[in-house]
């Protein structure tokens, strides 16, 4: 495979940044360079540098003076939703059974499916986004439709089909045994295929049975490297809901906790209404917080106490994302646009070199893979976004008075969109600009 030399400013992460100066948390070149071979960094440093280590005949793209980082990942999202985004006045519960559910039924179809994985994964390339961890619907064939999406354009994401049996419309129900049956086929099918990952997808306490949770529990004793993916602590009706099912239950967390699906591989989306027991539970197991601004907003959930959850004695690995359709936009830069707004509510603030940490290494780092992806470091897979600080004129304009690196990077947060896009790779291949290159009868399921 033949050799890509990317040029412009680059930015990674080496750790947390504490500060607005803490300039040894990250990497930056002015005039850096990316070496790209067989879909993976070779190379990362001065341009000068990695120039010498091309050789002869490498292609050399110029993207001066835009800055180079990591692909964005997004942690936590619901593919099927597409269609349900901006979906008008309800709080969770009646959100799920006005839009959600009814929107999920049609994933029953695998051509649906594979239309909306399509249309979903341009929609996170064209934001920025390399790597997603999905929600699929309950049927085997929506996570089939994603899986073979993602895999013929060479993603790293992280998927599993919706185990749900009680508490929904029979059009999205599996049963404890059909559940735990068509995950273990998908894993053999698709886990480890390429650059897939699997994540076991109880979809919420709710709306699954003792059984059926059973069953989730021992999918993770089974498959102990695999991720687990749910939700947690998002709503007041929802806690309440759960305790009334649970009625044994010390509190939301301890439910999980009994089924043994605490760990450093557990995803918990929102985790907005814990007691201090519950963030000592998820901090002494490892697991993982997920933090989704634009969704805990739109549906009137709360505040997500980002700092706070930090600092704590007993700390909780966070992660961010936009939870669409929950949340209102595909954008990892809106979803810590409303982050800082979030933080600040809670009487904090966020720094932009912490923002993006989060939405690259700090991300990669919450799903056990940064070794992969989140830096630029030599040898990671090749997954890259180019970012344009003046992709409109209120950015061009207020770019005109940007003195620092700080500046530019809170500049783009607060205004950017998918426009701040100019380029993705995907493991070393430009795929935004293939993406717009494609034939229009390509979109037509």
């Amino acid at each position: 495979m033949s050799s890509t030399l990317l040029r412009g400013r680059t930015l990674s992460f080496v750790r947390w940044p504490e500060t607005i100066d803490d300039h040894s948390a990250w990497r930056y070149e002015e005039d850096g360079g990316l070496l790209i071979g067989d879909g993976r960094i070779v190379a990362s440093g001065a341009y000068a540098d990695v120039e010498k280590q091309a050789g002869e005949g490498v292609k050399k793209i110029d993207h001066r003076p835009h800055l180079l980082l990591p692909g964005f990942i997004d942690t936590h999202v619901h593919f099927p939703q597409m269609q349900v985004i901006a979906s008008y006045g309800a709080e969770l519960l009646d959100w799920l059974n006005t839009y959600t559910f009814p929107e999920e039924t049609k994933f029953a179809n695998a051509q649906h499916g594979r239309r909306i994985a399509r249309l979903f994964l341009d929609e996170m390339v064209r934001h920025g986004t390399t790597t997603v961890t999905a929600y699929c619907s309950v049927h085997k064939a929506s996570a089939e439709a994603f899986f073979a999406e993602s895999h013929d354009r060479n993603m790293l994401n992280i998927a599993g089909k919706v185990m749900m049996d009680r508490n929904a419309p029979e059009g999205v129900l599996d049963t404890p045994q059909s559940g735990y049956d068509d995950t273990k086929a998908l894993i053999k099918e698709w886990h480890g295929k390429g650059r897939q990952h699997y994540a076991i997808t109880p979809r919420f306490a709710i709306t699954s049975s003792p059984e059926q949770m059973e069953m989730a529990g021992a999918l993770c004793r089974e498959h102990p490297d695999l991720h687990m993916q749910t939700h947690l602590s998002e709503n007041h009706a929802e806690i309440a809901f759960t305790q009334q099912l649970y009625p044994w239950s010390r509190d939301y967390t301890d439910v999980y906790e009994h089924y043994g699906l605490l760990g450093k591989n557990s995803l918990f989306g929102h985790c907005i209404h814990l007691s201090e027991r519950e963030a000592d539970a998820l901090s002494q197991s490892g697991s993982v917080a997920v933090f989704c601004p634009t969704s805990n907003l739109f549906l009137g959930s709360g505040l997500f106490d980002y700092q706070r959850f930090r600092r704590r004695e007993k700390p909780l690995r966070i992660a961010s994302a936009t939870d669409v359709g929950g949340g209102t936009n595909y954008s990892m830069l809106r979803t810590m646009d409303e982050g800082y707004k979030v933080i600040a509510l809670n009487g904090e603030k966020l720094n932009p070199f912490q923002s993006f940490w989060q939405i690259t290494r700090g991300n990669a780092e919450a799903l056990s893979v940064v070794q992969k992806i989140g830096t630029l470091d030599e040898g990671t897979d090749a997954d890259i976004v180019v970012l344009d600080a003046r992709a409109t004129p209120a950015m061009r304009l207020r770019m005109e008075t940007a003195q620092t690196l700080a500046q530019e990077l809170f500049l783009l947060q607060t205004l950017g969109d998918d426009r701040a896009v100019r380029e993705v790779y995907v493991a070393g291949r430009a795929a935004k600009s293939d993406m717009a290159n494609r034939a229009p009868d390509a979109f037509i399921a």
